[in-house]
């Protein structure tokens, strides 16, 4: 038998390492589906349909790369030093001039910039947030807005807004923020009308709370005509001065150019663009000045509008491909509309029993992966519906991976549909 030593009131093994404190309580809380499909793009021949990724030959790298050398060599300081904490002067200037329209009067001190959108939840989560404080969520909601503000154990209160019974201000009543995703939604891809955007605008200023407008997807606008933004619904009610109201408006590159730049911004009040510093300080301290620079002569340059016609008619002939292919394949187990932009399509099971948890491990087997409903619930109780995205895949392999997500419908529930 080997001798033992004591260690602070413990006997161990002379040949064991003492044991070491235990992880955050937060960590053994996150699902282990999301790690399923997270984890899919590693698997050889499987197709995945389940992330929210967009198409790489949509990147501009010859301009981009062009861009970066020539900002190395002009701007050396702002490039490879630390930079301020709330974002290059210059590219909060361009922000604000980007989106100041008739309605809403921006300045550089309403704006932000962030090492993507993912950090301005995370950052948002910080500056409002005690533990076990209410949001008010657009129900189904973004996973990853539900990670970023997991650590801090938030409850939530499931705001479904396209609810005959909705009502705006019983929905925002007594939380900490509201939080939104109007423009073709992650999860569900629908686009909120303007009715119900100005009915979240008016209650957040009769109750007080903080309304989140997250728009990632705002420029992906296939069909229709855009609709107005809720920060611009807010501002009508100051005409003519720089913003001051409870919309929190956020935004990012990653969809509009390249997700590896890692820009994102947040528009608001002053007063909450000086806590987002606060909490930044002790997160990252300033975002990468090279893709500030970059994201700068991008705006300057045009860019985003130069590409968005390539990047819209590829989505939008994929859009089509995926839900033809689903009304071949998918209608018996199915139901979903054509979403009019983003990128996504929300199917939900024609049978209530339908649990897609399992369907996953099915898909899985038969080669395709998609996102099952229940981690867009922050109870976890959604289990009828799938989230399928139509950006990443070309027209080919969607078709390819609705076939196969049949096959795995087949294998649950046998042929007969």
């Amino acid at each position: 038998m080997q001798a033992a030593r004591p260690l602070q009131g413990r006997t161990l093994p002379m040949t064991d390492q003492p044991s070491r404190p235990p992880f955050a309580g937060w960590i053994s809380t996150t699902n282990d589906i999301t790690r399923t499909f997270l984890a899919a793009s590693r698997v050889p021949g499987l197709i995945n349909m389940a992330g929210g990724l967009p198409e790489p030959a949509t990147f501009p790298v010859a301009e981009l790369a062009e861009i970066a050398a020539a900002a190395i060599r002009d701007h050396t300081q702002d490039v490879l030093g630390y930079g301020p904490v709330e974002g290059l002067p210059e590219l909060r200037d361009a922000l604000a001039r980007r989106f100041s329209s008739p309605d809403l009067t921006l300045t550089r001190d309403n704006v932000f910039v962030t090492s993507a959108g993912m950090q301005g939840l995370d950052l948002v989560g910080k500056v409002l947030l005690e533990s076990g404080q209410l949001i008010a969520c657009q129900h189904p909601t973004y996973l990853g807005a539900l990670d970023a503000w997991r650590p801090r154990s938030p409850t939530y209160r499931n705001v479904v807004l396209d609810d005959p019974a909705f009502d705006a201000d019983a929905a925002l009543e007594g939380a900490q923020f509201a939080y939104t995703v109007p423009n073709f939604s992650n999860p569900t891809g629908k686009l909120v009308g303007v009715a119900t955007r100005q009915a979240l605008v008016d209650a957040a200023h009769r109750t007080g709370t903080w309304l989140v407008e997250d728009d990632p997807y705002g420029t992906l606008h296939y069909d229709g005509e855009p609709m107005p933004r809720m920060i611009e619904l807010s501002a009508r009610r100051q005409p003519g001065v720089p913003y001051s109201g409870p919309v929190v408006y956020m935004g990012t590159l990653s969809k509009e150019i390249a997700p590896g730049l890692r820009i994102g911004w947040v528009i608001a009040a002053p007063a909450f663009i000086e806590a987002l510093a606060m909490a930044k300080l002790g997160s990252d301290m300033c975002t990468s000045g090279l893709t500030q620079r970059v994201a700068l002569a991008a705006i300057e340059a045009g860019l985003i509008e130069k590409i968005q016609p390539t990047i819209l008619d590829t989505y939008r002939r994929r859009r089509d491909a995926l839900c033809g292919a689903m009304r071949e394949h998918l209608s018996g187990w199915l139901d979903w509309e054509v979403p009019v932009g983003g990128m996504f399509v929300w199917a939900v099971g024609r049978d209530p029993s339908l649990n897609t948890d399992v369907l996953l491990k099915h898909a899985m087997a038969a080669g395709v992966c998609v996102a099952p409903s229940s981690v867009f619930d922050a109870t976890g109780t959604n289990r009828r519906a799938l989230r399928i995205n139509f950006t990443r895949n070309d027209e080919g392999q969607l078709i390819e991976g609705v076939k196969r997500l049949a096959r795995a419908f087949e294998g649950m529930h046998g042929s007969t549909k």
